[in-house]
């Protein structure tokens, strides 16, 4: 059973009946992605959907919270908060949670460890639950990226980004890996990039990423339920160009 996704004006909700929907883009900017089933005929009704792994990065703790670096933190809050997923246990060195996605059973966690030692969360909750590399989505901050702009990779490197490098190295190397990148775009003039990920939003960009993390609610909602698949790019493509002005 594979499970697609088309656009609907409420949260990600179970389906009742089985059917094949196309995806659509509607006319207004509130919508939210919405579950339907789509039944392939090489699947079995049977078959259990691949959980998957979500993990924000950031650092624990009050001094850290809604600073650059932690918005892989604001974006698992987001949506635990928008799937009804209370993140109320501790494994492995982070604060998690599980639940369902349109269907699909996920875990997501909040490593407590600072953003560095990331992987040493990471590499222990793939190996418990055996989520394998293609389901383990990695939400994390990204200077190349111009303030609240998105992107979702099938795999790369580490950009830099020591908390990615923590991963790669508890994945034993591996890079093929999903990630949800959110821009926080890069520190004015000749300002230290460590200070400037770890300092506060100003009201603008605050504003800006308000509205990309429900973005990237639904952006994760559409990569559960479809895939890598053309859905993925066009929203890459609106997320590059969605602060060009025509």
């Amino acid at each position: 059973m594979l499970l697609h996704a088309t656009y609907f004006p409420v949260p990600c909700m179970p389906p009742r009946t089985l059917a094949i929907v196309r995806y659509q883009m509607m006319s207004s900017p509130q919508v939210r992605y919405a579950c339907s089933l789509h039944v392939s005929g090489s699947s079995s009704l049977n078959n259990k959907p691949t959980p998957w792994l979500l993990i924000g990065l950031g650092n624990p703790g009050k001094k850290y919270e809604g600073t650059r670096h932690n918005v892989g933190f604001e974006m698992i809050d987001s949506i635990a908060k928008a799937e009804g997923i209370s993140l109320n246990a501790i494994q492995s060195k982070s604060l998690i949670g599980k639940g369902y996605i349109c269907n699909t059973p996920v875990l997501l966690a909040k490593p407590q460890t600072y953003i560095n030692l990331t992987g040493e969360s990471v590499g222990s909750l793939a190996v418990y639950y055996r989520i394998p590399f293609q389901h383990i989505l990695l939400m994390f901050d990204m200077m190349e990226l111009p303030s609240g702009i998105l992107r979702i990779q099938a795999k790369g490197g580490h950009g830099l980004h020591n908390g990615v490098k923590s991963v790669i190295n508890h994945l034993k190397g591996n890079r093929n890996f999903p990630r949800l990148c959110i821009g926080i775009g890069n520190p004015p003039g000749s300002m230290d990039s460590k200070a400037y990920v770890l300092q506060q939003f100003s009201t603008m960009e605050r504003e800006k990423m308000n509205i990309s993390l429900q973005e990237g609610v639904d952006a994760t909602r559409l990569l559960i339920s479809e895939g890598f698949s053309q859905s993925i790019d066009g929203f890459n493509k609106r997320q590059k160009y969605k602060y060009h002005k025509v």
